[in-house]
This record gives structure tokens, sequence and C-alpha cells, in this order.
């Protein structure tokens, strides 16, 4: 009997390739990713490290794991070359958020202070939240944005001498500008806190070389390898050499059992795939898609948040429209444009409706769009909003 589950896949297989899709977290992977993370790999279990499990001389590890101790040395050896460093690499994380979780617990204890970017001026879920476990466990300060949205260098430095934490966080889900990780590591020595980078979105910018790489400044350093990387949902770790035990300890046993070995390959696909010139050619193409994108909305009178972008995204702040976040991006759903609503800078809304969307340039770029491309969307966007703004009106 035929499952009903593949009825789902194919209509969301038609949805993907009908819309429009401009979530910044997004990607399309490719066809080698695919077969990988839908391989027999999800039948094999396995408990800690390739060097344990060979010794079994720790624990209780599974046998018959000779072809998976191979492929998760190979998926390490691969990332350390697509950012050319020599920090180790965990790749067992099963997200970027439990990548957080144990990069924290490698180093810090429930009640310790981390400083972070506030969540309403760009900062992530996991950065803390007081419904997430990073809010739930340590004693969460913040860091804001300036009048222009740009990370307030100054402000950063106050309040580390103010609060003393014990670890710094930079990074954010929704931030359009570059992250000067240099500044933010002589402020964490000057403090004498660990350096934690979160670069989740844009990992494949500093890949490429269209972003500073933290490599170098930065403790700890987490991402997840799709986004902008474009391959299996999943998390990276990377530390400094004399963190990685204790890097290790937190992911298996600290935070996870054992680890997903499909999508580690469908992780080391990926990190294949990002050391090629195509990728990089790609990368290269994001972003100049989403400067030409961002400048079309400021030619037609939107509020682009910190007047452009860097990188992959750029939020659009909707308060001058009167309408919501929300209401915007439910209606563009029903044009086949999928976006998210976000908050923005000094955000008077509730998370449920929020003042502003956030467009990404990363999956349609996948699909071969470039910069005209991307401004007749933002045209199509216009004139959805002013619809929506007519009618209001009546």
């Amino acid at each position: 009997m035929e499952s009903k589950v593949f009825d789902f896949i194919a209509r969301e297989r038609a949805r993907q390739e009908r819309n429009i899709e401009l979530i910044a977290s997004e990607n399309f992977v490719s066809e080698n990713v695919l077969r990988a993370v839908g391989s027999v790999l999800t039948n094999k279990y396995s408990e800690g490290y390739p060097v344990e499990r060979a010794s079994g001389n720790r624990g209780r590890y599974y046998g018959g794991c000779e072809v998976i101790n191979e492929l998760e040395e190979y998926c390490c050896q691969q990332w350390k070359q697509v950012f050319s460093t020599d920090y180790h690499v965990n790749v067992q994380p099963h997200s970027g958020s439990q990548a957080n979780m144990a990069a924290f617990l490698s180093v810090l204890t429930p009640g310790d202070r981390i400083l972070s970017m506030r969540l309403d001026n760009g900062g992530h879920l996991t950065h803390g939240s007081p419904v997430n476990f990073s809010g739930k466990l340590f004693d969460m300060c913040f860091y804001g944005i300036n009048d222009e949205g740009f990370i307030d260098m100054a402000d950063v430095r106050a309040k580390a001498l103010e609060q003393r934490p014990k670890l710094i966080l930079a990074g954010a889900s929704a931030y359009s500008r570059v992250i000067d990780f240099a500044a933010f590591a002589e402020i964490a020595k000057e403090v004498g806190a660990y350096f934690m980078v979160d670069m989740a979105h844009i990992a494949g910018l500093v890949a490429a070389g269209d972003h500073p790489s933290p490599f170098g400044y930065a403790d700890l350093i987490t991402t997840t390898t799709h986004k902008t990387l474009r391959g299996a949902r999943g998390g990276l770790i990377f530390c400094r050499p004399e963190l990685a035990r204790k890097v290790d300890s937190a992911v298996f046993p600290g935070t996870q059992g054992g680890p997903l070995q499909h999508v580690i390959a469908g992780k080391a696909v990926a990190a294949e795939e990002a050391q090629t010139e195509d990728f990089r050619n790609y990368i290269h193409q994001v972003v100049k898609n989403c400067r030409a994108m961002a400048e079309e909305f400021s030619r037609m009178g939107y509020k682009v948040v910190t007047g452009g972008t860097d990188n992959h995204l750029f939020l659009l702040d909707l308060t001058d429209t009167g309408l919501t976040g929300k209401a915007v991006q439910d209606e563009l759903d029903r044009h086949g444009i999928t976006l998210n609503k976000n908050a923005v800078p000094g955000e008077t809304r509730s998370p449920q409706q929020c003042s502003g969307v956030r467009i990404g340039t990363a999956a349609m770029t996948t699909r071969g769009y470039k910069e005209a491309d991307f401004i007749a969307v933002a045209r199509k966007i216009d004139q959805v909003i002013r619809a929506m703004q007519a009618e209001n009106r009546q």
C-alpha cells in the first residue's frame, strides 16, 4: 500500500517549485545532498566519536561503525577545508539551536552571564529569549543597535564592562551588515570573557570570502549547515583546539545521544560543494541580488533598516505603511511569495504581528535569479502592499 506521506511530499515539492522563496533561512539543496540524507545511513546507530568507537575504550558503543567512522572523520576534514581553519570541529549537532546549547554548556554552567544581541534588534531565539533554554538557564544581558540600525560597539563595550559576562556572543538572525569580529574579540579579551560567534546566517558568505571570518578571533563558532551553506539541515561547532574535549563532551553525552549519520553525510556533501568555484560565484550573486533588491525598495520609498545590506538579507520596516508584518506575510503567501514577519528596531507590536518583514535572496539565487529578477519581485511586492493599503482606506 502506498503511504499517504508521499502525497504530502509531492504537494510540498509543488509548493516549493511554484512559490518565490524569500525566507532568509531557507535554501534548495542539491540532488546529491538529498541522496545522502535519504540513504541507508539512516539505519545505523552510533554513539560517541570515531576514535572512541574504534577503540571501544569508553562507554558502551555500537558495533559495525567502521564505515560510519570514516564518513564522520571525512566530514570533519571537509568543513575544516571550507573555512581554511585548524579549529576543532564537531559535526554531530542536530540543529543550530542544539549547537548553541552545547557550545554554551562546554564553557559555562547554568546561571553564568552571557552578553548577546537584543532579540528585537536582530538576535536569535537561542541568544537569550526568556522562553528558550538560553534565557531559562543563563543570566542574559543584551547590547543593541544605534539609531541607524548598526550594532553599537560602544554599547557592547559599556555593557561588557558593567555586566562582566563570562561569554560574549556575536551573530544574528536579522542583521544586514558586516559584523566586526575583531572589535568583539578585543572587548571579550578586555573583560576576560569567552568570545562566541553564531554565524548560522552568514556562514556561506564567510566560506566564499564575502564576509570577514570569525576564525582566529572567536573561541567558539557555531553554524547551521543549511541557509547560505545550502546543505542538509543541521549544526556544526568549531572551537579552539584546547576546548575540543569540552565541546565534544557537551554534545555527547551532554546534550545528544547518537548522531544522525545520514544527515552527517548530507553535511559532508555540502562541504564538498562549498569548496567549488561554482559555490563562490553563487554566493557573490546572492549578495549582488540582495543589494539590488534592497536598493529598489529604497527607490520606491520603503524604509530599509540600516539603509541597505552587506549580506543575503534585509529588513523592511512597514510602520509607515500602516500594515503589520503578519498581514503582509499572509497576503504575499496568497500571491505565491513566501517571506516572514520580523520585529524591527523600536518594535511596538507583538511578536505575533510585528512591524516588518525579513527578505533573503539565497534560495531564489539557487534557482537562477539575477538582479533584474529580484527587482521585478520587489515591484510585485510593492503592488501587493499598495493594494492592501487601498483596501484599508475603503
